[in-house]
């Protein structure tokens, strides 16, 4: 039987509503709940899962791999939260702004451990990559975030620049999942470095189109402000795109909005101005749809029963044709 993405998705959940994270003391412990249990698209696990599929592994055993990069995920959000500042994640206070600041990092240090625990579970023949690659990852998202940070107070920054730190941050954990799942399944070498290659330029495509829904998203179905990333300045494809091929009365108009004390909706409107005289939103679909083709051409050359691939396509273009 060939599982939809759906129904993994639907099997993590239930593994986590499952899953005893409870321990002594409660302080350190109840966060964990807390964070596991706040919802999200569990989209990680669930390729993990469906890697797996792809490859002829048994899903109960890649289900400790799968929850293992959701532990991981979780905590990177918990840490997240505290460096922002951020009062809400998923609609619900978050860990440090419910409980404090001390106990959001020891209980996300935990977490980090926990995603260990979990990751020894796996294929003892393939253990030595399965901790390569999530070592690796878990490098570089520290690197991406890093960069993020840097981004906040760095003048030149390039649209090429800001490619490379959401691969970082965002794009190869994506990448790890599938990777992960393959080598529990017994992979060939060739074949779960293709996964990671259709992973990888999938999770650059999904946060290109993060920044696209930010500004273009229709509001009833976004669920949150459209042009929050032009209220906060925030670096983004657009932005640095826009930068780039300005002429100098439009440099010299954007930085004045970005600089000024207008109301918010005047800004945002000022900035879409500019954005769709320069077509910005075109050349952001450009982008994306280029990420994704190089992602489905990855997929296409492992060599697998096509009907186990359609579950990961179908999920991949599920990403991209999102509304919020």
């Amino acid at each position: 039987m060939i599982h939809s993405w759906r129904e993994l998705s639907q099997q993590v959940e239930a593994e986590i509503a499952a899953f005893d994270f409870s321990g002594k003391p409660n302080e350190l412990y109840d966060p964990i709940g807390y964070t596991m249990t706040l919802g999200g698209k569990r989209i990680r696990p669930t390729l993990c899962l469906l890697a797996a599929q792809l490859f002829g592994g048994d899903l109960k055993k890649a289900m400790n791999l799968a929850m293992a990069v959701e532990v991981f995920h979780n905590f990177t959000l918990v840490h997240d939260d505290i460096m922002d500042e951020a009062p809400i994640r998923r609609g619900k206070p978050s860990v440090h702004a419910k409980w404090n600041r001390d106990v959001a990092i020891l209980s996300g240090d935990v977490m980090f451990v926990q995603a260990y625990q979990l990751l020894a579970k796996g294929n003892s023949e393939k253990l030595s990559q399965i901790l390569s690659v999530f070592n690796q990852t878990a490098i570089e998202v520290c690197e991406g975030q890093q960069f993020d940070m840097n981004f906040e107070t760095r003048n030149a920054v390039t649209a090429t620049d800001y490619i490379e730190m959401i691969r970082l941050k965002t794009a190869v954990l994506l990448a790890c999942s599938l990777q992960l799942g393959a080598f529990e399944s017994g992979a060939s070498d060739r074949k779960a470095n293709l996964i990671y290659e259709f992973g990888e330029k999938i999770g650059i495509a999904f946060q290109i189109q993060d920044d696209f829904l930010d500004c273009y998203a229709n509001p009833e179905e976004f669920g949150k402000r459209v042009g929050g990333d032009i209220i906060s300045n925030k670096k983004t494809f657009l932005m640095l795109t826009a930068v780039e091929k300005a002429d100098k009365d439009q440099l010299i108009r954007l930085e004045g909005l970005m600089s000024q004390k207008i109301s918010d909706d005047d800004k945002v409107a000022g900035v879409l101005g500019i954005y769709n005289e320069l077509d910005i939103p075109n050349l952001t679909r450009a982008a994306m749809q280029t990420y994704f083709e190089q992602g489905m051409h990855a997929i296409t050359q492992i060599e697998a029963d096509e009907e186990l691939k359609k579950p990961l396509i179908s999920l991949a273009e599920q990403l991209m044709n999102r509304k919020h």
